[in-house]
């Protein structure tokens, strides 16, 4: 493996790239190179993404001015400024302001809302009659509706962040037209941030301006309005593209998908099984090393670039037996979908309970659920940040309507 990104292996569209299975049974690391010229090491194995991404010594932040992976501007131009693109103090400061936003508590809050959205969006769907596009139908407007009345963001608005947020996280769309779209949500957000300073709402951006200026740290415009940016971008473009993967991944498992459709409280673990195997954030995680870092047995040397490839480390055998094979009764849990260290995830919870309700409800409420196009005919995203399908055609029995 020398050069990255690398492609997935042909006919089997829900496998990271072959090349990862030979790396982390060979030495666990290699060097790459990069579209951009920049030389990167790739860690493979469970043990030590955990490790790197745990390591005081490995920053989010002094990511390299060029492209690392096309399309990687969207950690510099939506995260500068971020809790996503800060390290130590100042990243413990934004995380705690945010984290009471998404502890299990106020999430739990959210469920019932949740519920209703996901009821609503399939009544719609029995009620036009298929083959529908399951992406537009039902799994892109769930999460964009969640995160925009979370965020207070006019949903009305979903059309034009949607169609930004694609530019932003495609890895082959022209430089000008990424920073252009990348301008255009930033005016947009800005607006939005100042409408909220003058008058607040029950809403997450109000609040946490709020919670800074009564601290006595207020946070800056360009924070504020990277940090919605960021907060709206990864709300739905992640747990919406895992809503139509993962639902194609069990309409080809269908042993897996009947255990799921048979016993709901499966639904929990079905989540973090699918998040393991699907793996949707399909490069990686970039991260520069500001001191000497023994691995193996490598030294990546201060300076140098990581990328710690998560989809990679979710199919080490070492920590998960079998780790090709879906199967929705796996106990372990202890995936890298979202991360690790100080620098997961921070809307993980959210996402757990949208997925969780749509694997209970979807596929109990339509149990005839199945393909409208041939398998081979799906077209995957292999050029975007986040690993989904374009559309999933699906329909049903007439007689579920």
């Amino acid at each position: 493996m020398t050069d990255f990104p690398a492609a997935r292996p042909a006919g089997c569209p829900f496998d990271p790239p072959a090349g990862y299975a030979a790396l982390r049974h060979q030495d666990g690391l290699t060097k790459v190179s990069t579209p951009a010229g920049v030389d990167a090491w790739v860690v493979s194995r469970y043990d030590e993404v955990r490790k790197v991404l745990a390591d005081a010594r490995v920053s989010s932040r002094s990511a390299p001015s060029a492209h690392v992976v096309p399309g990687a501007d969207l950690e510099r131009e939506v995260e500068s400024g971020s809790i996503l693109q800060n390290d130590g103090e100042r990243h413990a400061y934004l995380r705690r302001l945010l984290t009471s936003e998404f502890a299990v508590r106020r999430v739990r809050a959210l469920r019932p809302r949740i519920q209703e959205l996901v009821e609503e969006h399939i009544d719609a769907m029995l009620a036009a009659g298929g083959p529908v596009d399951l992406v537009q139908a039902f799994a892109l407007p769930i999460p964009s509706l969640v995160i925009c009345e979370l965020l207070g963001v006019p949903y009305a608005d979903r059309a034009e962040f949607q169609q930004r947020s694609a530019v932003l996280v495609a890895v082959d769309r022209p430089e000008e037209e990424v920073l252009r779209v990348s301008d255009e949500l930033n005016q947009y957000m800005a607006g939005l941030v100042q409408a909220k300073q003058a008058v607040r709402e029950d809403d997450l951006l109000s609040r946490l301006i709020t919670r800074a200026e009564e601290q006595g740290r207020p946070l800056s415009l360009e924070e504020l309005v990277t940090i919605g940016i960021t907060l709206l971008i990864a709300g739905h473009e992640t747990t919406a593209n895992m809503i139509a993967l993962s639902t194609l991944a069990l309409l080809r498992a269908p042993d897996q998908l009947d255990a799921l459709r048979n016993d709901p409280d499966l639904a929990p673990r079905a989540v973090e099984e699918l998040l393991r195997y699907l793996s949707v954030v399909q490069f990686g995680l970039f991260r520069h090393v500001t001191e000497d870092l023994p691995l193996g047995d490598e030294t990546i040397k201060a300076g140098e670039y990581l990328i710690a490839a998560l989809s990679s480390g979710n199919r080490d055998d070492r920590a998960f037996p079998d780790p090709d094979q879906l199967d929705l009764s796996r106990k372990s849990s202890a995936h890298l979908a979202f991360g690790f260290g100080p620098h997961q995830c921070l809307g993980q919870q959210l996402a757990r309970v949208e997925l969780e309700e749509v694997y209970t409800r979807l596929y109990r409420r339509i149990p005839t659920l199945r393909l409208a196009a041939p398998f081979e005919e799906i077209r995957f995203k292999h050029n975007t940040l986040v690993y989904g399908v374009t559309a999933l055609p699906v329909t049903w029995d007439r007689e579920e309507a």
